[in-house]
């Protein structure tokens, strides 16, 4: 195979993201800050769109209140995100006396809709953690409140901010392989990160929806704007075969259980003070346990997933999910009339060093490390032309492929910065991507196609612009 046109990074490889990079650097001088509110204190809650934010953009917004239905944790979520604003238990108390622009909404998956709709009926502004909700009579609810109100609700994808991720819609976007005609996607949770979710409140489907709706909305979220184009019909399987009641022994949690000699996911929390200060000493006030056993019975959801999406502008794409890999990592091809783009990313045999799972794990999810620089790589061919090219992205390691910063640069710094390719995504990109899951969940339960226009009024298009 000839790959005489290696490219490394330049500046018109990074051109996709560079309209992310020069945000305003300051608030305008005598203007007020942007009054936030969170609801949900949750590690996600206080560390991404808590602690986060503070440290990085206090000169433009402020926290006005916090809200969680655990006092325990709030008093905790108001010392780490080193704010001082009242906390409150009560949302309607919250909004009626501190009266916020914008609300942040990261609780539990399934109770997002009745914070989104309440606040937008109370005037403010939503940003959500994803998914947006977990099946379709919550997502109409949500569509129809913000018609209803005038308000905005942003859906937090920042997996489309990452550099690679927007290389790749860049590259799309030049249609170097002809119109694209079927996609495979594969994404790997290694047994760190992936059993992480059936320790939590996501191995429950009431809680979560499942990892195809919870996990997987990201990944439907970029075929959207990868296609630039809305599904249409859903065919997935799905089984629970390696964690929950598939394990001959069960504890009480990972703390108080008789088996951590034998049981190779056993996990101390005890070692984590973060973890400890923000449930553990808080766990008398709601029950809820984070270092549960990954072989409870109650846990109902797929840990191992496919799906087959149609859309609208004919595209075929073949999905997997697997929550117990050895690594962590993803690959996707898009199959053209004339040729083939790939890219990929942590699969063992495309890296010289020995990858540490746990380690990449942690690194990804440290916010501090996205300085840490690398290069991925975007593999293009043509159908007849031997002579492929090698794109060298350079990306950054930590914050969801350095997406993290600038979703947010994008939402609190500078809101109306250029935005070409369209990463800033609003409720009807939340919807199409969690339907896709709340469709495939269908599926698999009802062993049947499920058409997406059969769940909301939400009609798809062909395309939806660049």
């Amino acid at each position: 195979m000839k790959r005489r046109n290696f490219l490394t990074t330049t500046a018109g490889i990074a051109a996709g993201a560079t309209f992310l990079s020069n945000p305003v650097t300051a608030a305008v001088a005598g203007a007020s800050k942007k009054k936030l509110a969170l609801v949900g204190t949750g590690v996600r809650g206080t560390g991404f769109w808590g602690k986060r934010v503070v440290d990085s953009y206090s000169d433009i917004v402020e926290f006005v209140a916090l809200c969680d239905i655990n006092p325990g944790r709030l008093e905790y979520a108001k010392k780490y995100m080193k704010v001082n604003c009242p906390v409150y238990t009560d949302f309607e108390k919250m909004m009626a006396e501190t009266k916020p622009e914008m609300v942040i909404v990261t609780t539990v998956d399934a109770t997002h809709h009745k914070y989104i709709i309440r606040a937008m009926e109370l005037g403010a502004d939503v940003l959500t953690e994803k998914p947006m909700t977990t099946d379709e009579i919550k997502c109409q609810a949500i569509l129809d409140a913000e018609k209803r109100t005038g308000r905005k609700c942003t859906v937090g994808f920042n997996y489309r901010y990452g550099t690679l991720f927007s290389a790749i819609k860049e590259q799309l976007a030049k249609k170097p392989v002809g119109k694209i005609t079927s996609v495979d996607f594969h994404w790997y949770l290694n047994i760190y990160h992936g059993a992480s979710y059936f320790r939590r409140w996501h191995g429950e489907r009431e809680k979560g929806g499942s990892l195809l709706v919870h996990k997987a909305t990201h990944h439907f979220d970029l075929l959207n704007w990868f296609l630039d184009s809305d599904p249409v019909e859903v065919m997935a399987y799905g089984a629970l075969e390696h964690y929950g009641k598939n394990n001959p022994f069960r504890g009480a949690n990972c703390r108080n259980c008789a088996y951590t000699d034998k049981c190779k996911y056993y996990w101390d929390i005890t070692k984590d003070k973060h973890a400890v200060e923000l449930y553990v000493k808080n766990e008398k006030y709601d029950g809820y346990i984070r270092d549960n056993c990954l072989w409870r019975e109650d846990i109902d959801i797929f840990d191992k997933m496919s799906a087959q999406i149609k859309y609208a502008n004919d595209v075929i794409v073949n999905y997997s999910l697997t929550t117990y890999s050895p690594y962590e990592g993803w690959r996707i091809a898009f199959n053209g009339r004339d040729g083939r783009i790939e890219s990929w990313e942590d699969l063992p045999w495309r890296r010289q060093e020995q990858i540490n799972q746990a380690e990449l794990h942690a690194a990804e999810m440290n916010q501090k490390s996205a300085g840490q620089v690398r290069f991925d790589e975007i593999f293009l061919m043509n159908n007849f032309d031997t002579d492929h090219q090698m794109i060298k992205v350079e990306a950054s390691r930590g914050g969801h492929g350095g997406g993290d910063t600038r979703l947010q640069d994008k939402i609190f710094r500078d809101p109306g910065m250029a935005d070409p390719y369209k990463h800033s995504a609003g409720t009807r990109d939340g919807a199409m991507s969690c339907l896709i899951g709340i469709a495939a969940r269908k599926s698999v339960d009802e062993h049947r196609p499920v058409k997406i226009e059969d769940l909301t009024d939400i009609k798809p298009h062909p395309t939806r612009g660049v």
